[in-house]
C-alpha cells in the first residue's frame, strides 16, 4: 500500500500539472497556517514567520515556471475558439472571456516578475496589479461559467423527458455536478487571495497574512 501511495505521488511530481498542484497546496497551506498562528503578529516570527516565508519562496517559484505558459494556454485558446457551437452560448461567452483574460495576465506578470527581478526597467507594481485583476476576472469568469453550467445540470433530466435522444446517465451527471462544484470552491478561494492583492481598500485587498 506504501508502495502504491509513493509511486502515485512520483507519477503526480513527474508532470508538471501535478508538480505544479502540490506546489500550489504547500504555498496556500503554508500562508493559511503562518497567518492562523501569527494573529495580529507583525511581522510575525519564529514559526508563523517561517511558514510565511516558505509560502512566499513556493509563490515565486510557481510564477518563475509560469514564465513558459503562455504558448500552452495561446495553443489551448485557439484550439477552443468560440467553443463548440452545440455548447450553451452563454458558457461560449463566458469561456472565451475567461480565456482572453488569462492570455492577457501572462505577459503582464512577466513584465513584473522582470521589473523585479531588475531586468527592465520599468515600476513593477502598476503591472502585478493589472495582472492580478485579470487573475481575479477570469476567476470569476470561471465561476459564472461553472454555476451556469450546474443550472443546466439541473434542467436537463426535465429537457430529456421531452426529447427522443438518450440522456446521460445519473453517474456521468453526478459526477460533472462534482467537478463543477469543486471548480467553483477552488476559484473562490483563489479568487479570495487574488482580491487580497489589489490595492488596498478594494473589498479585503491587503488585509491577509503577507
Amino acid at each position: 500500500m506504501a508502495a502504491g501511495a509513493l509511486s502515485g505521488l512520483v507519477a503526480v511530481l513527474e508532470t508538471y500539472r501535478g508538480r505544479d498542484r502540490v506546489v500550489r497546496a504547500l504555498c496556500y497551506g503554508c500562508q493559511l497556517a503562518g497567518g492562523a498562528l501569527a494573529g495580529p503578529q507583525a511581522p510575525p516570527s519564529g514559526l508563523p514567520g517561517s511558514l510565511l516565508a516558505v509560502s512566499a519562496q513556493l509563490s515565486a517559484c510557481r510564477t518563475a515556471l509560469r514564465l513558459f505558459d503562455d504558448f500552452a494556454m495561446l495553443g489551448y485558446s485557439c484550439g477552443y475558439g468560440l467553443g463548440p457551437k452545440d455548447e450553451d452560448v452563454l458558457v461560449r461567452g463566458l469561456s472565451v472571456l475567461c480565456n482572453l483574460a488569462n492570455q492577457l495576465y501572462y505577459p503582464c506578470e512577466h513584465v513584473a516578475w522582470a521589473a523585479d527581478a531588475g531586468i527592465i526597467r520599468v515600476g513593477s507594481w502598476k503591472w502585478w496589479t493589472l495582472s492580478t485583476a485579470l487573475w481575479a476576472s477570469s476567476l470569476l469568469l470561471g465561476i459564472l461559467r461553472s454555476l451556469r453550467i450546474l443550472f443546466q445540470l439541473r434542467r436537463k433530466p426535465r429537457q430529456h423527458q421531452c426529447s427522443t435522444s438518450s440522456p446521460p446517465s445519473r453517474r456521468e451527471v453526478k459526477a460533472r455536478v462534482k467537478a463543477e462544484v469543486l471548480s467553483v470552491l477552488a476559484d473562490l478561494a483563489d479568487l479570495s487571495n487574488a482580491i487580497h492583492w489589489l490595492p488596498p481598500g478594494f473589498l479585503w485587498a491587503g488585509r491577509f497574512p503577507p
